[in-house]
């Protein structure tokens, strides 16, 4: 058993080819480097993917319930990633639990309109999850789709004391070991009610009033072994990002993850949801950062750290400096494609 779990945790650490993928170094800072001119297009991937979205056509309820009941094809999964650009699934055996995450990639190009229309999600350090509750089980899958634990749960669905016709639920957690507890970063379905084609500013307030009506789920219990509760989440001005980073959590943080309020959530990694380590905020944001988070930086890191910090710019400054395309322009490119 022991094997298999290293086995399944081990094929979600592999480093890929994909566009700033979280697994390799930031592509400014993993080369000890000042920032430059050059960019990879994250900007302009981001407009693509939102008006990829725009025309999208997506059954939020049919994949849902496939999903749950693990009757999931190939092709539906293909038809969710397919706004990510992902590579289609080839395997000759199917998993319908695999990739059924929305991953980020690092935030290197600094959106324009951060403080406006980005949500910032402090995560835990832990282990990212897919939680499915249904007929009266709650599983836990890793993101390569290897189911980890079953349990029940308060979760709708998750128990026999929760589960009622049509009703399950779909999370999207970290799972904090030390504190045995699930910090859910996002919701895809509850009730029976998919959100798949919500954007994020909804499901972000549809996740807080749920988790805030069911106050059981943060409690553990014979019938709720593991504690529930939404990942701590704030809006990306300055003094709002200053204050998530410098307040004292039962946990140690392990990185911010910014998402456009206006996206959709789809399987795969996306541009639209960035990943930062709190320590890389003065470098890519200019936002200065309390001094116990400058301090936990790897020794082989200050010397290109402490150059950042003394050279960042405000947050102000930073979304004003052009990456030699405003936003009308890619918009522009786009119409013509």
């Amino acid at each position: 058993m022991e094997e298999r779990l290293l086995a399944a945790f081990s094929s979600d650490l592999k480093v890929s080819d994909e566009k700033n993928d979280t697994s390799a170094p930031h592509p400014r800072l993993g080369q000890y480097k000042s920032k430059t001119s050059g960019t990879d297009g994250q900007e302009y991937r981001r407009i693509q993917m939102m008006e990829r979205q725009k025309r999208r056509r997506f059954d939020a309820l049919n994949y849902s319930r496939k999903l749950v009941d693990g009757k999931l094809t190939a092709d539906e999964l293909d038809v969710s990633m397919d706004v990510v650009g992902e590579e289609k699934e080839t395997e000759k055996r199917f998993n319908p639990f695999k990739n059924q995450l929305m991953l980020s990639e690092w935030l290197v190009e600094v959106p324009p309109d951060l403080e406006e229309e980005w949500l910032m999600t402090v995560c835990p350090v832990g282990k990212r999850c897919l939680i499915v509750a249904n007929r009266g089980t709650t599983s836990v899958y890793t993101k390569s789709g290897f189911c980890i634990n079953r349990f029940p749960s308060l979760l709708p669905g998750g128990s026999r004391k929760t589960v009622k016709p049509g009703e399950y639920s779909i999370l999207d957690c970290v799972y904090n070991e030390g504190e045995r507890t699930f910090y859910v970063i996002d919701l895809t379905c509850w009730k029976g009610h998919p959100v798949y084609d919500s954007e994020t500013e909804f499901r972000f307030y549809w996740l807080k009033t749920k988790f805030e009506d069911e106050k059981e789920l943060s409690t553990r219990s014979r019938v709720n072994p593991y504690i529930f509760k939404p990942a701590p989440c704030c809006s990306c001005k300055i003094s709002d990002i200053q204050q998530a980073v410098a307040f004292s959590y039962s946990f140690k943080i392990d990185g911010l993850l910014f998402y456009h309020k206006r996206t959709h959530y789809t399987p795969g990694r996306t541009p639209l949801v960035g990943w930062l380590k709190p320590s890389m905020l003065p470098d890519v944001l200019g936002i200065r950062v309390p001094t116990f988070i400058t301090d936990s930086v790897p020794i082989v890191n200050k010397l290109s750290f402490m150059k950042s910090t003394a050279s960042a710019l405000p947050l102000s400054e930073a979304l004003s400096v052009s990456n030699g395309k405003t936003r009308n322009d890619v918009s522009d490119q786009l119409d013509m494609e």
